[in-house]
């Protein structure tokens, strides 16, 4: 009997374990998210920046921006 009582405990702590990093994962992703968009705005911002700083210098023709790298 005690064997069984020690698997429905083991079981009890899985689940409570299981939770827990669901909540952790839930919460991992909304940082990540958060981080992800502080970038691409931080980048946006930087791409402003550089296209002003052309127009300044009078190098109107703007260089195409590096777009992602594909794989082939």
């Amino acid at each position: 009997m005690s064997n069984f009582k020690n698997l429905v405990e083991k079981i009890r702590n899985l689940e409570t374990e299981r939770r827990n990093l669901v909540l952790e994962i839930e919460e991992l992703k909304k940082m990540a998210d958060s981080k992800a968009k502080a970038l691409e705005s931080e980048i946006s911002m930087l791409r402003e920046e550089v296209k002003s700083l052309r127009i300044l210098l009078g190098a109107e023709e703007p260089v195409p921006e590096p777009g992602p790298k594909k794989k082939k």
